[in-house]
C-alpha cells in the first residue's frame, strides 16, 4: 500500500507539473510548483519505514471501541481488526446482522481471536501497524495479544474503554463521552475482573481520562 500510494503521489506531481508548463496564467504557476513539489514530498515520505505497533482496544460493546479505533488508525497507519466483522464472516452474514447466542460460545471465540492474531500477522509483516478493536473480557485473551506483540518483536500498547454500567444501555442508543483507563498500569484501573498490571506487559503506563486526546498521550503520539 505505501508503494502505491507513493506512486500516485508522483503521478499527481508529474501531472501538476506538466500543467504548469502549459498554464495559459502566469501568476497560477508559483502555486502549481509548490503543490507539485509537496506531492513529491508526500511521495518520499510514503516510502521511508515505518515502525510497526500493536495497539487492542477493550471494553463492553457500546464503550466507543470502533470510534477510537477508526480515530486512531490514520495517525499510526493502521489497519483496524473487529472482532465483531471476523465473527460474522465465519457465520457468512452480514456486519449489521444479529447473531444468536450461539455464535459467542467459548469454541467460536477462540476461533475469533486466533483469526485476529493471524490478520495482525499478516499486517504487521507488510509494515502496518495494526488496532484489535474486540471485547478482551478474558484475561486469557488480553494476555495473547500482549505475547503475540512481544513474539512478532513490536511495541504493544492495551486501552479498556470504560462507561458505568447505569450508563451503558444509553451509550449503546447515543455514544456520548467516555472514560478511558489504561489496564496495564495498575491492579486498580478500571477494567473487567481478574484484570492485573500485567496481562498487557507496559510497565510505562498512567491512567488517563478523556477519549481521543488520552488515547493519543498513550500511545505517545504528541
Amino acid at each position: 500500500m505505501s508503494l502505491f500510494l507513493s506512486l500516485r503521489a508522483a503521478i499527481r506531481a508529474h501531472v501538476t507539473a506538466t500543467a504548469m508548463g502549459r498554464a495559459v496564467h502566469a501568476e497560477r504557476k508559483p502555486d502549481m510548483a509548490a503543490e507539485a513539489r509537496r506531492y513529491l514530498d508526500l511521495a518520499v515520505r510514503l516510502l521511508r519505514p515505518r515502525p510497526c505497533r500493536l495497539v487492542a482496544i477493550g471494553g463492553l460493546s457500546g464503550s466507543g471501541k470502533s470510534t477510537l479505533a477508526a480515530a486512531l488508525a490514520p495517525e499510526i497507519g493502521a489497519r483496524v481488526l473487529r472482532s465483531d466483522v471476523i465473527r460474522k464472516r465465519l457465520f457468512g452474514v452480514a456486519p449489521e446482522t444479529r447473531l444468536p447466542a450461539s455464535a459467542y460460545a467459548p469454541g467460536v471465540s477462540q476461533r475469533v481471536y486466533g483469526a485476529l492474531r493471524d490478520k495482525a500477522a499478516t499486517a504487521l509483516a507488510a509494515e502496518y501497524s495494526v488496532i484489535i478493536d474486540a471485547v478482551s473480557l478474558k484475561p486469557e485473551e488480553r494476555r495473547s495479544f500482549a505475547a503475540f506483540a512481544e513474539a512478532a518483536g513490536v511495541p504493544f500498547t492495551g486501552l479498556w474503554l470504560a462507561a458505568p454500567a447505569s450508563t451503558m444501555d444509553a451509550r449503546l442508543r447515543a455514544r456520548g463521552p467516555r472514560r478511558l483507563r489504561c489496564i496495564t498500569c495498575s491492579p486498580r484501573a478500571t477494567g473487567p475482573a481478574g484484570c492485573r498490571a500485567d496481562q498487557l506487559g507496559n510497565s510505562r503506563c498512567r491512567h488517563w481520562t478523556g477519549s481521543l486526546a488520552a488515547a493519543r498521550s498513550a500511545l505517545a503520539l504528541g
